[in-house]
């Protein structure tokens, strides 16, 4: 056992090491010049004070040493991070054609676009590219990998077959990576950063020619092999998937439903290539080499067989960690592998808290980003709360109660210890979660996983893995299915989100009775937060990011209400359940008092059905012909209606069109848009408009007081098309904001340059969601919030807008190039 004051003298660098990644991980921007000389100049004194010191005193030498590792790990990440930067596609290049040469970097994963076009979504390596469509055209420097789409378009029949590891030359056209920036939501900015893909497109049509298959010993194309065969042999494509998860690690494979189950029974870090799973083939390839090398006498005495077999293990799990794709629970346990077996092999025994750091750091040499993602903590607090809270006492050998006994405990220790995480990364805890493991554990690490690996050798057991995969989904319906399997709650503020965590410590650890009650008490700050509301008598608006589409949550001290709910994005995928769902639990908004839906187009109603499914809504107000399927929902219903108006905790709502005559009158969807205005008891206003239109505009204008439609806050009618936001509209409302929920590059051009230039004139700010992200504003503040500059870091987009423009929007691609984003992880 390594003494207490070197353990220390190791484990400061480790977590010093840590926590300078961290913090750079939290950065705005890039260190300058000037900032990276003063940092290494830091980073050389405490580095020598550390070796002056070292013969003196241990513990000032330590923490001189732990400053110089933390400084040398924000540096060269920082500088890791500059050259990753640097690949970036040049604004001027999106939306133009380009041609590229490369291969599949991935398993090409089937998806369908907006308008139900069967296609492809996978990642490309570039070799060469050209400005232009023809490899005569000037040669380009492009960002080295891709994260393409590919559908049906144009004369195309379909999108054609492609297999991992295959040449192409692909037309493209590119964008800069740009995701929804919306609070507490997924950050699809950083895990392109992180996956080092610089930028995004779409194939055009008729744009691709193969090139060369694979090569025979590509990694890719066995695996892309493999799942083919996988597919035809399991005919269940939710089944399917599972099997391809657990062995492939193609967690794509899984559908967005099966994921939300996977969650609400708290079982999803089973249903990925996990760090459970490479740890069980090491174990099987270690027992098994040391069983045959035990049958010779000379091997044992020329090699001993523990060694042989430890590394044995390492090797295996580094080939299955590689084979499913490398992801950074795989990462995490092949290099906690090597740690150990090192450690084993030096006759050292240190730590475990010591090897754990030391296996994390090892993680972020490889990937300094990895610790930006939620797995890479969750992973490394499961490890440690199992070695903290082991039982060193043991008998070695142990009947079924011990067993038992045992494995309830690291459960208990798996499910409490993670909650607070859970809580800080999902806002969801399940309540399930311990009776689904207790089976899921078992059954998938030794019966399904192993099934779906030999399969690749007798696909014959491909059958019996399915059955097994359909009897664990049979239990995990029937669990999901209890209520309240699910709890959610809203985000806690930071000084909750750390008590909590420290008391899921003092739960889990082997401690007396009344530190673990110290431990509980701790953790009810994250567990029951009180989100804040706005004042009696004021109201507040969150514009939510959801690309191109409307979508509004209004909050009052008590009530809140949604206006419209965004676009489909297309089959089974909306705003509601990607966006406006996740939104509004981690917000604390559990329920709707109203649901106005402006009119019928699928930008504003493409989400109404999943808010609909997925929280209780008393009230459903919009201008929906009769018959529409919307309407069909047992929610109470009525029509908007100029004149309708009420009261919520002082704040007064007016409905300020259609009128009643123009149900009976043959208009355009946009015509009857529900406008909504919104005053609080101090005076303060916001005007929601829908997609009105310029001639919708001045019949308002004619109906309505002078004065009586100035707002500070107008939504942008339309999107900022060039049929709304006439001069006489403009005059009359006077905002003092402009809100414009247009999509990034979006294929409409929105919003018009004409119409920005009318606001502009009149000094009007105009803020659009693709430079802002979600937009808040609380009624009487003198500035709203733009979500990119509250939640700014170094990765994110930054427009690079030629002087005097401002926004995404001066560039826009021709109608239907926009490229396809990639959805959120699960």
């Amino acid at each position: 056992m390594a003494h207490k004051s070197e353990a220390i003298h190791l484990a400061l660098p480790a977590a010093a090491w840590l926590l300078g990644l961290s913090l750079l991980q939290q950065c705005a921007r890039l260190p300058s010049a000037a900032e990276y000389l003063c940092l290494l100049l830091l980073m050389l004194g405490a580095a020598w004070a550390w070796r002056r010191l070292l013969a003196t005193a241990i513990t000032p030498a330590a923490l001189c040493l732990a400053l110089a590792v933390g400084l040398l790990a924000f540096v060269q990440a920082a500088w890791r991070s500059e050259l990753r930067l640097s690949e970036s596609l040049p604004a001027a290049w999106e939306g133009r054609d380009v041609l590229v040469l490369g291969r599949v970097d991935s398993l090409p994963i089937a998806t369908q676009g907006m308008f139900g076009a069967a296609g492809w979504r996978f990642e490309f390596e570039v070799e060469e590219a050209f400005a232009g469509a023809t490899r005569q055209s000037p040669a380009l420097r492009l960002p080295p990998r891709l994260a393409l789409a590919w559908y049906a378009q144009g004369d195309d029949a379909a999108a054609p077959l492609l297999r991992a590891g295959e040449r192409w030359q692909l037309l493209l056209r590119l964008k800069r990576p740009h995701g929804l920036m919306n609070p507490y939501a997924f950050d699809f900015e950083f895990w392109m950063f992180e996956q080092g893909l610089r930028a995004s497109g779409v194939v055009r049509p008729m744009g691709g020619l193969r090139l060369a298959a694979a090569p025979w010993w590509s990694l890719n194309a066995w695996r892309s092999g493999l799942r083919e065969a996988l597919m035809r042999r399991v005919p269940d494509k939710t089944h399917a998937g599972i099997l391809a998860a657990l062995s492939l690690g193609d967690q794509a494979a899984i559908a967005s439903a099966d994921w939300a189950l996977f969650r609400a029974t708290g079982v999803s870090h089973l249903l990925s290539v996990s760090g459970l799973h490479v740890t069980m083939f090491a174990w099987a390839a270690q027992w098994l080499l040391a069983w045959g090398w035990r049958r010779s006498a000379r091997l044992c005495l020329r090699w001993p067989a523990p060694n042989i077999a430890r590394w044995a293990g390492v090797l295996a799990a580094l080939a299955y960690a590689l084979f499913s794709g490398w992801g950074v629970p795989a990462q995490r346990t092949v290099w906690m592998l090597v740690t150990l077996a090192l450690l084993r092999s030096l006759g050292l025994r240190w730590p475990w808290p010591l090897c754990l750091l030391i296996s994390a750091l090892a993680v972020t040499l490889v990937d300094p980003w990895a610790i930006g993602q939620a797995g890479f903590w969750l992973s490394f607090a499961a490890v440690g709360l199992l070695m903290a809270s082991g039982d060193e006492q043991a008998p070695v050998k142990k009947g079924w109660r011990e067993h038992l006994r045992a494995g309830l405990h690291s459960q208990w220790v798996a499910t409490g210890g993670l909650a607070p995480l859970s809580l800080l990364f999902f806002q969801q805890i399940s309540l399930v979660g311990l009776l689904a493991n207790l089976l899921a554990i078992p059954w998938v690490s030794f019966v399904i996983t192993p099934l779906a690996m030999l399969g690749a050798l007798v696909p014959a057991l491909w059958q019996l893995a399915d059955g097994a995969v359909q009897l664990l989904m049979a239990y995990l319906h029937w669990l999901a299915a209890w209520p309240l399997a699910l709890w959610t709650v809203p985000v806690a503020p930071p000084w909750a989100q750390a008590l909590g965590l420290l008391g899921a410590v003092f739960l889990v650890l082997p401690l007396p009775l009344r530190l673990r009650a110290i431990g509980l008490v701790l953790t009810l700050p994250m567990l029951w937060p009180a989100p804040p509301r706005p004042a009696p008598g004021e109201f507040e608006l969150l514009v939510a990011d959801i690309g191109q589409g409307t979508a509004v949550l209004v909050l009052t001290a008590t009530h809140q209400m949604g206006y419209d709910s965004g676009p489909a994005y297309g089959p089974g995928a909306d705003a509601g359940q990607r966006v406006l769902l996740p939104l509004m639990f981690a917000s604390g908004v559990k329920r709707l008092d109203l649901l106005m839906l402006s009119h019928r187009d699928s930008d504003h109603t493409g989400g109404a059905a999943s808010l609909l499914a997925g929280l209780p809504v008393a009230e459903l107000s919009s201008s929906l012909e009769t018959g529409h399927p919307l309407l069909r929902s047992h929610v109470a219903q009525r029509r908007c209606v100029e004149g309708q108006s009420w009261v919520w905790d002082g704040v007064h709502f007016e409905v300020l069109h259609p009128q009643l005559a123009n149900y009976l009158q043959t208009l355009t969807s946009n015509a009857m848009s529900c406008v909504l205005r919104l005053t609080s008891a101090s005076g303060h206003s916001a005007l929601l408009t829908g997609d009105l239109e310029a001639p919708q505009e001045l019949a308002l204008i004619e109906r309505r007081a002078v004065g009586s439609l100035q707002s500070e806050v107008l939504m942008v009618p339309h999107h900022g098309s060039k049929t709304s936001s006439s001069d006489a509209f403009l005059d009359a409302v006077a905002p003092r904001w402009a809100i414009i929920q247009a999509g990034y590059r979006n294929r409409f051009g929105h919003p018009a340059p004409s119409v920005l230039a009318r606001y502009q004139a009149r000094d009007i700010e105009v803020r659009g969601s693709a430079e802002c992200g979600a937009w808040r504003w609380r009624s009487g503040d003198l500035l709203g919030q733009c979500q990119r500059e509250q939640a700014r870091r170094y990765w994110h987009w930054q427009a690079e807008s030629p002087a005097g423009l401002q926004g995404p929007w001066q560039l826009a691609p021709d109608p239907g190039s926009e490229p396809a984003e990639l959805p959120s992880l699960p």
